[in-house]
């Protein structure tokens, strides 16, 4: 097949009505497939459901002399905290362990920055006059949404192949206004781009103009490789202090891709001073955690070298789905010569960016034909990609072949729309 831009009109026709038919086919097939967000298979929480049965007495529920099952250890239950210390690489006072979202830990900072202030705020962030956030792009969009919804300015910043155009930020935090930074920076979401060193280094030494600038650092797939050896990450909160910012930085984890989705547990990790502070204001919100729940998790998953055990059966589950994304874009897109993608090693997405103003008609033939996705332009702020190209391959939750059959949907409508497109210019 050749490139489509290189073809006469009466082949792009003749093209066109070829792939009307498959798709007419297609919505005949009566799929309801959806890949809209990045959800762990059945068989991923099978596999981990041992977890429900590791504490079966009283005498299952101490840890340290604590009793999990009781009031206090509101920054969590010790070995909580040194679990996540060797997964993140940093110390255990360094760490708040919390419920199973860490989403939630991500909306009360920027919660309390507003209402409060951060530990280095001149005021909360709710008398300022206006409070600008950066936010790489394409990224998470429910990160957007947070600081959206606190009525903050959202700075598109673009992304390269080694995360975030850092000259960019480094420019950008020169505005006082500019309070702070969204960050996924290993396995971005969606882009699947691992930050460099060079970048993480500049992360660690930025300058801001305002006292209490924050690097919202979500390392949400920090451990989460489907294709090759667990690839080591550097401790961001260590590089922050050793460049004199001790406090510019809020790492975020949690066990929702490693055990239950909705049922694991989360960490934020920051300098000691943070966890001191941030442990005073949640203490008006609540008492404790769910320790049992973390306990049951840190006796499931032991330490670091178990989680990395137990990732790599899910590696075994994961890669045959990214296979078959890549698969079918090899073989039918990438000839028509109108797309391109990455070919992540880890994380939960494909980012493939089609034909310039064809993303939102090609889910929208997608949604017709039986297959839902991530709505397109998700993945920049206020939903808006100024291209409109950018859609985000979810492939984890449907098994492979159901994959299979809703990858030949979605190749079928990416030809559509360029078809279209090409058609009517």
């Amino acid at each position: 097949m050749n490139a489509y831009s290189s073809m006469s009109k009466g082949k792009l026709e003749k093209m066109y009505r070829s792939v009307s038919a498959h798709y007419e086919i297609c919505k005949t097939e009566g799929l309801k497939l959806n890949m809209a967000r990045g959800k762990p298979a059945k068989m991923q929480l099978d596999m981990v459901s041992e977890l429900l049965n590791v504490l079966s007495s009283p005498e299952d529920c101490m840890d340290d002399g604590i009793d999990v099952r009781n009031y206090g250890e509101l920054a969590g239950i010790p070995s909580a905290r040194r679990y996540w210390a060797e997964i993140l690489d940093c110390k255990p006072e360094q760490t708040f362990t919390g419920g199973s979202s860490s989403l939630n830990f991500m909306f009360d900072v920027i919660s309390r920055a507003y209402s409060h202030g951060l530990l280095h705020s001149p005021r909360p962030w709710c008398k300022e006059e206006k409070v600008k956030f950066l936010c790489p792009s394409p990224g998470y969009y429910r990160h957007f949404r947070v600081t959206e919804f606190f009525g903050a300015e959202l700075i598109t910043v673009p992304m390269t192949s080694e995360g975030p155009d850092m000259d960019l930020v480094e420019e950008l935090v020169k505005d006082p206004q500019v309070k702070g930074i969204w960050c996924v920076p290993k396995y971005s979401n969606p882009d699947g781009i691992i930050y460099t060193d060079s970048v993480i280094k500049r992360f660690a030494n930025l300058k801001p103009a305002a006292p209490d600038f924050a690097i919202m650092w979500d390392n949400a797939y920090c451990v989460h490789e489907f294709d090759g050896e667990y690839v080591p990450f550097p401790d961001i909160i260590r590089l922050c202090a050793e460049a004199g910012n001790p406090d510019m930085v809020y790492e975020f984890a949690s066990t929702s891709k490693i055990t239950f989705a909705g049922a694991g547990f989360s960490v934020m990790a920051s300098s000691v001073d943070n966890i001191a502070y941030f442990t005073k204001l949640f203490s008006v919100q609540t008492i404790s955690q769910d320790k049992v729940n973390q306990l049951r998790h840190v006796r499931y998953l032991k330490n670091k070298a178990h989680t990395l055990e137990i990732m790599k059966k899910h590696a075994a589950l994961m890669a045959p789905k990214f296979n078959a994304v890549a698969t079918a874009l090899n073989e039918q897109i990438k000839p028509c010569g109108f797309a391109h993608w990455n070919q992540p090693k880890g994380g939960y997405f494909v980012s493939l960016y089609t034909m310039p103003g064809t993303a939102k008609r090609a889910l929208e033939l997608c949604k017709q034909a039986g297959v839902e996705m991530t709505p397109a332009g998700a993945s920049y702020p206020y939903g808006k990609d100024p291209d409109d190209s950018n859609i985000r391959i979810a492939p984890s939750l449907p098994p492979v072949a159901e994959l299979e059959k809703a990858m030949d949907v979605f190749c079928t409508c990416l030809k559509l729309a360029a078809l279209e497109k090409l058609l009517a210019n």
